[in-house]
């Protein structure tokens, strides 16, 4: 196969099906062989990326991670992306496996929010423990000059609710949890942008987009920086001169 990606998925399963859809449903087709040519690697047996973020005790999701990178890298694809925001923990360390471009969906979506809303010194973050934890967000929307705001004590178990015990464990969205969550991020903490820090909330924004606020969602970014690019390589370009406008160093 020419002019290939690779997807290292299954972050969870649900939440990277959201991600193929996108691209399968955005990029324009006529016919079959309009469609994007990528591989999906779906490894849903990937440790708990929260679980070890917050307890180096618990099982170690690197060298899983490490094995899906290595593995595509053999392929030859003209760039990798990784549609889960908390695996981006490990990124540093997983881009230097390979020459090939390695997409950051963190630093693209904190970009986009500088670029998009030049007015807003504040941002709204809603995402994982972990990716709250270890500052994930937090230390690239600092890099960017902007502020960030988490919300009260009472966010967190709702965004958890939300992220786990509906999506990753029952397979459903709460749409009612999840625009409440917006409502109180918006009229409570002054967030005129929120951004979606988890991929699972990608999907509540996907199957529950029926609300008045504004957020950035960094799963839908990446799926139109995935199809701008592919069809640019496709189109003759070389891979890592159009990948290295977003790889921002």
């Amino acid at each position: 196969m020419k002019h290939f990606f690779s997807i290292i998925g299954g972050m969870g399963t649900i939440a990277t099906e959201s991600y193929v859809r996108l691209i399968n449903h955005r990029v324009k087709i006529a016919k079959d062989q309009d469609y994007l040519n990528y591989i999906l690697v779906n490894d849903a047996q990937v440790p708990d990326r929260t679980a070890y973020i917050m307890d180096h005790s618990q099982p170690n999701f690197f060298n899983d991670l490490k094995d899906d990178v290595l593995g595509q890298a053999k392929l030859g694809p003209d760039f990798i992306v990784m549609p889960c925001n908390t695996a981006h923990y490990f990124y540093d360390d997983l881009a230097a496996l390979t020459d090939i471009p390695f997409l950051n969906m963190m630093r693209i979506a904190v970009h986009q929010f500088v670029d998009k809303f030049p007015g807003e010194q504040k941002i709204g973050l809603i995402a994982t423990e972990g990716s709250i934890y270890d500052h994930l967000y937090e230390d690239e929307i600092h890099r960017a000059g902007k502020e960030v705001e988490f919300g009260g004590a009472e966010i967190q178990p709702m965004v958890t609710e939300l992220i786990y015990r509906d999506i990753k464990e029952k397979g459903t969205v709460d749409g009612d949890l999840y625009h409440e969550i917006l409502r109180k991020m918006h009229e409570d903490y002054g967030c005129e942008v929120i951004l979606l820090g988890c991929t699972e909330l990608s999907l509540a924004q996907e199957q529950a987009p029926d609300h008045p606020y504004h957020v950035l969602d960094p799963q839908s970014i990446l799926a139109d920086v995935s199809i701008e690019l592919a069809l640019q390589i496709r189109n003759g370009a070389d891979p890592k001169q159009v990948c290295a406008k977003y790889l921002y160093k």
